[in-house]
């Protein structure tokens, strides 16, 4: 760090002196503080050691059972230079064997952390690879199949910030806590007790995810933070299972979309407010100018179990205090060059047909209705109604296109297996690609490295979000929904929505991927992952 920087840093967070004391006391007195990740950069070694480990939150003033990296919840974040090799060592001492995949990284298959990079109880995985992307705010978590979201709901995951020089340059907001806040969005449910999380993977979760009632921000309900007064920089990561989220300013004052998943836009792109998927990060930049303060809130949105109290009206995540200390970065009318979309002249074209089997959709979505009622079907009534001619609907869903896209392909008399008993019906691969649920053993396709391809991934027939991430690469999102993507999506991205149509993405793959360490490809709402919506590619 810099002299000035270290000057700054100390200035601002010696600043809270500058709140009367009542101020300061009634804020203390009403939320807690924002915990700030600690920064984990590499060490003089060039490496970084993270352990997955079990302890104890405090929730509604209970002590909960709760997992993190290098902590009781979540984890640091891993602070990685471009062009410089690191080396990462996991150690897992965790009860349950687990993995740590990269997200948004792009980094050969070996390294990249799916579901056969099993580290097992007690045992250390290390990974060397050198980042050799933009700047940009990625994140890990786990990849354990049929665990993913087991293991997500009870707390691991972490940040990994990428820096590079173009960026450096730039004079946005940069001190780490201080004008620079990371956001860690994630919804938990607690059991009636309180006791512990009250994670369940039952039909009706497999169908529209495991959702809770209390909101988290950096693993606590509704924090408060003091920050310089000027531009705010917020690196924003919907860590949810499977809860869409749409964060807003509680008094209105605009966002300027300065990043996403991939790294820097080409300019900042104001909106009054941003949805998130799950798995979804964008950094945004607030101006704070004015002194006054307000809340970072998230809308309600329109998803299938994700309308129930308290999300069905504005929810106040994190509150903002401005001091009288002024920030020293700045929102800049240029960022960074982003390259045009290439031409689609020579390209592999993909389809990926996204599918849940009729009796899951059934039976899960009766099971929510009896528990919660029509008002968690999100305005979405007639689908109940639609459920018995779901099968027939999926299959006419799919157009001759989307046919030839799958010729060829074994299993697909396998689309409603299973479905004729209900008693013995197994919904741990109920959610599919193309027919198949997801085999660890058996890669569906070969992509061709430094070779750009056109993946178009169908919800067709489902009214189900599928909030869709690929491993191994960003990519440029071409049409979402059959729309053109809105311009603070236009950059790189690892994730697009597929909700009830088509969404067309360019990808190229830059690393290798064996078929013992294939990438994945799957539904980022975890419950459709660890139940079979998933599949490997390799790259060679």
């Amino acid at each position: 760090m810099q002299r000035r920087d270290f000057l700054k840093l100390t200035a601002a967070l010696s600043a809270a002196g500058a709140l009367p004391f009542w101020s300061r006391g009634l804020m203390a007195a009403e939320r807690p503080e924002l915990p700030v990740p600690a920064l984990l950069p590499a060490d003089a070694r060039s490496e970084i050691a993270i352990t997955a480990q079990a302890g104890f939150t405090q929730w509604n003033g209970k002590r909960v059972p709760s997992w993190g990296y290098n902590g009781n919840l979540l984890g640091p974040a891993l602070q990685l230079e471009r062009g410089k090799a690191v080396t990462i060592k996991v150690t897992n001492r965790l009860p349950h064997a687990t993995t740590v995949h990269w997200h948004g990284l792009e980094v050969p298959g070996e390294v990249d952390g799916g579901p056969q990079a099993r580290i097992e109880p007690g045992q250390q995985r290390t990974v060397t690879f050198t980042p050799d992307q933009p700047a940009a705010t990625c994140w890990f978590h786990p990849h354990q199949h049929g665990e993913t979201g087991y293991q997500v709901a009870q707390g691991l995951a972490g940040l990994v910030l990428i820096r590079d020089n173009e960026a450096e340059k730039l004079l946005l907001p940069k001190l780490w806590g201080v004008d620079d806040i990371p956001v860690i969005l994630q919804d938990k449910q607690l059991s009636a007790d309180g006791a512990k999380i009250d994670y369940q993977l039952d039909i009706m979760h497999a169908a529209v995810g495991w959702f809770g009632n209390m909101m988290l921000t950096n693993g606590v309900s509704y924090p408060h933070h003091a920050v310089p007064r000027g531009w705010l920089r917020l690196r924003l990561l919907n860590g949810c299972n499977a809860r869409s989220l749409n964060i807003a300013a509680s008094d209105g004052r605009p966002l300027y979309v300065i990043g996403s998943d991939g790294g820097l836009l080409a300019e900042p792109v104001k909106v009054s407010e941003i949805g998130l998927l799950p798995g979804e990060r964008f950094e945004v930049l607030v101006d704070t100018h004015d002194g006054k303060p307000f809340d970072l809130v998230t809308l309600p949105v329109k998803q299938i179990g994700m309308t129930l109290a308290p999300f069905d009206q504005p929810l106040p995540v994190l509150s903002i205090q401005p001091l009288t200390v002024l920030a020293s970065g700045s929102l800049p009318d240029k960022l960074v060059a982003v390259p045009p979309v290439p031409s689609l002249d020579k390209t592999t074209d993909r389809w990926l047909q996204l599918m849940m089997d009729p009796q899951l959709d059934s039976q899960g979505m009766q099971a929510l209705m009896d528990k919660y009622g029509h008002k968690a079907m999100a305005g979405m009534e007639a689908h109940g109604a639609m459920v018995a001619d779901h099968g027939a609907m999926k299959h006419d869903a799919m157009n001759h296109d989307a046919m030839q896209g799958m010729a060829g392909m074994k299993g697909m008399s396998g689309m409603e297996e299973g479905s004729s008993s209900a008693a013995g019906y197994d919904f741990r691969s109920g959610n599919k690609i193309n027919g198949l649920a997801f085999d660890m053993h058996k890669p569906a396709f070969a992509a061709r490295r430094g070779e750009y391809e056109k993946w178009t991934i169908s919800g067709e027939g489902d009214a189900m979000l599928h909030p869709f991430h690929i491993h191994g690469a960003q990519f440029r999102i071409l049409s979402e929904n059959g729309k053109p993507p809105a311009a603070h999506r236009q950059g790189w991205k690892d994730m697009v929505s597929v909700n009830g149509w088509r969404s067309e993405v360019l990808v190229r793959f830059n690393h290798a991927a064996s078929a013992e360490q294939a990438y994945m490809a799957h539904c980022h709402l975890l419950e459709h992952e660890d139940t079979g919506m998933m599949l490997g590619f390799t790259v060679a």
